[in-house]
């Protein structure tokens, strides 16, 4: 059984010796249950976009998970909706309004679809302050530069709202993913602010360089630095490659905490030692963890009312 207030305190322990006033994840998921249980039973078969055994530890009622991430110093948390076909993002992207309008610390979260309709829906979102978007171009089955997605790009560059893109292959890669519709998208419209989900694992080289070209791509770290999501899924310690890793100081602007909670197959504070594993340095975790996704999202410290922390 978990022992919740363990995991808990762990993940404190880390940003309280940081000095920080807490957490911000990126990349955290609350969806509508009847989608959530389909996600969930998805890795508990281990089906082809898993590929593994993948045990959900945090398989909890919305308000428990909400409950740990407050106990664990998660000030603010996405709620990352993905649409999986056409026709569901309005349904998805009207629970996660209702949501954050509960729970003060969920970002108000949407996605979008290649769908005639987004290019009416995207701009009435943008209008209405979602804070973050989330496509999964593995789950839904599309390219980045889906010709029906052309009309949206303009509207997110302006607006500078950032885009969590599952765009990498890990787990499982399908004909979808991997960098080159990224890069096409972004060679047309290199002011967008496309956070790049698991740090595109496992091609983490192509998006790594997609980040150093482009100054709005950001990498978020959720599984990156875990075996889970390494091409090698019996490799020991984390998968990010090692030889890319010097390669991220230079990004420590634009690299942000993310978890994948809840369906992590581990303690939430699991991954942020193999974070700090990566001998960086504090200052970078710090960025990591706190104040990149503070700059991203736009929250005056004032404002959030969280700290004051320089």
């Amino acid at each position: 059984m978990t022992d919740l207030a363990h995991d808990a305190a762990e993940a404190r322990a880390f940003w309280e010796r940081l000095g920080l006033p807490g957490l911000i994840d990126l990349h955290a998921h609350f969806l509508p249950p009847p989608i959530e249980k389909a996600v969930w039973r998805e890795f508990d078969g281990g089906g082809e976009l898993i590929g593994r055994e993948w045990p959900i530890r945090y398989r909890l009622p919305a308000e428990d998970r909400v409950a740990f991430l407050r106990e664990a110093g998660v000030r603010r948390f996405s709620t990352l909706p993905y649409a999986h076909k056409p026709g569901v993002a309005g349904f998805l992207n009207d629970w996660s309004r209702d949501f954050a309008a509960e729970v003060p610390e969920a970002l108000r979260s949407a996605t979008f679809y290649p769908e005639p309709e987004a290019a009416d829906y995207v701009p009435a979102l943008v209008a209405d302050g979602v804070e973050i978007f989330k496509l999964h171009l593995q789950v839904g089955g599309y390219h980045l530069d889906d010709p029906l997605l052309e009309p949206v790009w303009g509207t997110l560059a302006d607006s500078g709202a950032p885009i969590m893109v599952h765009a990498g292959s890990g787990p499982v890669g399908t004909p979808y993913t991997g960098p080159d519709s990224t890069a096409r998208v972004l060679a047309r419209h290199p002011r967008l602010r496309l956070v790049i989900a698991h740090m595109g694992s496992p091609e983490c080289g192509e998006f790594l360089a997609l980040a150093e070209r482009y100054d709005g791509v950001h990498l978020d770290t959720s599984m990156a630095f875990t075996h889970f999501f390494a091409e090698d899924a019996h490799a020991h310690g984390h998968g990010y490659p090692p030889d890319l890793v010097p390669r991220l100081r230079d990004l420590q602007g634009r690299v942000v905490w993310g978890s994948d909670f809840p369906t992590l197959p581990f303690p939430y504070g699991q991954q942020l030692a193999w974070l700090a594993a990566t001998g960086l340095g504090e200052d970078w975790l710090r960025d990591v963890c706190w104040h990149n996704a503070l700059r991203l999202l736009g929250i005056p410290r004032a404002a959030a009312g969280l700290y004051p922390v320089d």
